[in-house]
């Protein structure tokens, strides 16, 4: 039964099985036809020299570069490391055979270190070792064509101009040659007008707008011959978001600070404080450009941006010393000039909008000097009154009246005072009716007159001619007292005058220097964003 079903499979075999035993047959037969070509083929040949018929022939080399990724842009260094695919095409005359013959094998594939390989390399290469590409295997046709593929981390020196960091764009140029061929032994094509950029990867921070390519033909002082050669501009555009979010809006932001400091209140203390701060914050900024910009002539644009603050920051700074200094002139400064208090208090500080408390712009600001029986301010009270004085009658300027000076002059007469037994003397003196008792006034006049002999109307007269001389002498001291303490009111209001002024000027001084200095980051600023658009 198992021998019918045998002999029954063998008769009709399944179609699967047949095809299948056929593709085998034929692998093994084509295997045996490739080695036996690659025998054929490498019998009496040499991979040191350039695979022509005559000499004199060119051998015709095409070349083709698939870029693949952008590892790194070194600025400092000057470096650019890409990831690329070369592709050398070229013509081998003993690397040729006719199908027929080797069962219609048209192509084969062996390592390229068995066929002659054309020495082109990377002119301005920057690798230290040279050995970034791999060893790859070369696809040979039957008519000797030999296309052979490569990876290769290569890294090129780049001139980097970073004179519109962040918002640069750079050219790196990778020039393609051979090394000891010149033109009348391979001559090199470009196989298309630029690079492959069709499996290029995106980088984070470069964009590419083309690589285009261009043949070369240089004479070199060396050589006499001429060495053609492939360069492939590579133009690239730096993606300045990261730069603007990390660096140029804190550098704006911190800017803007700079300016606030002449709006905080002199007495506060920390005006120079804050200056000092924006300025160590903006030294740091400058640093960390410092340190990814190569050490070149070019001064980068956010570098111009930071010390062009990090000047006015410094500037600033130091007229708020200048300004502190005038605000904290103290009571021996000299009143303010007539210049300066025409051209800064009237004319400035309206401009400046600073205006006295209770004074609004619609309000006329006249300057009058202070004179006698003025308004004053008091511990904070409005004083209107005339410190002139009156005393029973008699003003402090008139004196007393001719009545009490004649009779001083001619019935007071030195006394002896029983107590003290001092003289007591009483009379005119600098237009003023005074008395004077050197010993205790207190009951010793009344006593004095009493004790003297003198009875009835001459000693009632004389007790109210002293009494009265008396009162005029406390009085004139206290008009003294009283106009001591006027003068000395009058000073200090004078000083407090003064300070008043030199203080507003302090003040409008650093509102004009804020406006100011808000006007120039602001164009400073519109500056930077207009190169960047």
């Amino acid at each position: 039964m198992r021998i019918a079903v045998l002999l029954n499979i063998l008769k009709e075999p399944p179609v699967d099985f047949v095809s299948q035993w056929i593709n085998q047959f034929c692998l093994c037969a084509q295997g045996r036809y490739a080695f036996k070509l690659l025998n054929d083929l490498f019998v009496n040949y040499t991979n040191a020299l350039r695979p022509v018929e005559d000499t004199d022939n060119i051998i015709n080399v095409t070349l083709q570069i698939t870029l693949s990724q952008i590892i790194d842009m070194d600025e400092r260094n000057q470096i650019l490391t890409t990831y690329l695919w070369i592709r050398q095409v070229w013509f081998d005359a003993y690397l040729t055979w006719n199908k027929t013959d080797y069962d219609g094998i048209d192509t084969i594939r062996i390592p390229s270190s068995y066929v002659w390989r054309p020495d082109i390399v990377l002119y301005n290469n920057a690798d230290d070792h040279f050995s970034s590409s791999m060893e790859t295997n070369v696809v040979i046709r039957h008519d000797g064509q030999i296309m052979w593929d490569k990876p290769a981390i290569t890294k090129s020196s780049c001139k980097v101009d970073v004179s519109y960091f962040p918002f640069d764009a750079q050219q790196c140029r990778l020039t393609f040659g051979s090394w000891t061929h010149n033109g009348n032994q391979m001559d090199l094509h470009n196989a298309l007008d630029s690079a492959d950029l069709a499996d290029f990867v995106e980088n984070v921070e470069w964009e590419v707008q083309g690589m285009p390519a261009k043949k070369n033909i240089i004479l070199y002082g060396c050589c006499s011959d001429p060495y053609p050669d492939i360069t492939y501009t590579l133009h690239l555009k730096r993606r300045a978001s990261f730069y603007i979010f990390n660096l140029l809006i804190p550098c704006m932001m911190i800017s803007f600070l700079a300016p606030l400091g002449f709006y905080l209140p002199a007495d506060s203390g920390e005006k120079v404080s804050l200056g000092v701060t924006v300025l160590l914050a903006l030294t740091v900024f400058q640093l960390l450009v410092a340190e990814s910009m190569p050490p070149s002539e070019n001064v980068p644009l956010i570098g111009k941006y930071y010390i062009a603050t990090m000047t006015m920051i410094t500037a600033s700074t130091a007229l708020t010393i200048f300004i502190m200094n005038i605000h904290h002139c103290g009571p021996e400064a000299q009143p303010v000039p007539a210049w300066a208090r025409r051209f800064i208090l009237q004319y400035l500080a309206r401009i400046c909008f600073v205006y006295d408390m209770g004074e609004s712009c619609l309000s006329v600001h006249t300057d009058k000097p202070a004179q006698k029986g003025s308004n004053y301010t008091l511990n904070g009270q409005a004083e209107g009154e005339d410190f002139t004085l009156r005393v029973r009658g008699v003003s402090a300027g008139e004196g007393c009246s001719q009545k009490i000076k004649d009779q001083l002059n001619e019935d007071v007469s030195p006394t002896l005072s029983p107590w003290q037994g001092k003289e007591s003397h009483s009379g005119w003196i600098d237009g003023t009716c005074v008395d004077i008792d050197h010993g205790e006034v207190a009951g010793a006049t009344a006593e004095t007159v009493s004790e003297s002999g003198a009875t009835g109307k001459e000693s009632a007269k004389k007790r109210e001619i002293l009494v009265e001389s008396q009162c005029l002498f406390h009085q004139q001291n206290i008009l003294r007292n009283i106009e001591y303490i006027t003068n000395f009111y009058q000073e200090q209001k004078a000083t407090q005058r003064r300070n008043g002024e030199w203080r507003k000027v302090a003040k409008v001084m650093d509102r004009f220097f804020m406006w100011i200095f808000f006007i120039m980051v602001f164009f400073m600023s519109l500056l930077i964003i207009g190169k960047a658009v």
